[in-house]
């Protein structure tokens, strides 16, 4: 009986072997399928640029753009819409870096990190879009840099100076997600 017990045992752990070897083996192959698509996908939102009129392209050919900030300081939009787009635009980032989260810095620094200074070289604000100042920063539709606040790596408080111009005014629009 305990030779026969033996083999028992002996098989069930070579059966609980062999099935532990083929789920590593299927965790690293569906590990490493996952790390091939990141790197060869591109975010639906995401499609490159045309050039211009047959012109050569304004950025980078392998920079790819977003149409999110299209409607950006648009003359038929408003602050608050402004401020949703900027909102989604950070939200798209933290989308396509869920390691790094929100972006983070001065609005400078922000600003290149979402308009393609970024691992994937990804812009979701065009590097030349209107709304981007000589200084690199972005700006609300009255031409004053946004304040950026970080309150987490998952949320950004984002500031428009309003029509006065002058942060920390009565007229003041924030959003806060």
């Amino acid at each position: 009986m305990t030779r026969r017990r033996a083999i028992v045992v002996t098989l069930a752990l070579g059966v609980v072997g062999l099935l532990g070897w083929k789920f590593v083996a299927g965790a690293r192959r569906d590990r490493e399928a996952h790390i091939q698509a990141a790197r060869n996908d591109r975010p639906a939102s995401v499609v490159p640029a045309p050039p211009r009129n047959g012109d050569a392209p304004a950025r980078a050919p392998d920079v790819q753009s977003s149409t999110l900030a299209d409607a950006l300081n648009a003359p038929a939009g408003d602050i608050r819409t402004d401020l949703r787009i900027v909102a989604d635009v950070i939200e798209a980032f933290r989308t396509n870096f869920p390691r790094d989260g929100n972006p983070t810095g001065t609005n400078a620094e922000i600003t290149a990190a979402l308009s393609g200074r970024n691992q994937l070289r990804l812009a979701l604000i065009p590097p030349r879009h209107s709304a981007i100042n000589s200084a690199g920063e972005l700006c609300d539709r009255w031409g004053t840099p946004f304040f950026f606040h970080a309150e987490s790596a998952t949320r950004t408080e984002i500031r428009s100076a309003g029509p006065d111009r002058r942060m920390w005014t009565d007229d003041d629009v924030v959003f806060a997600p």
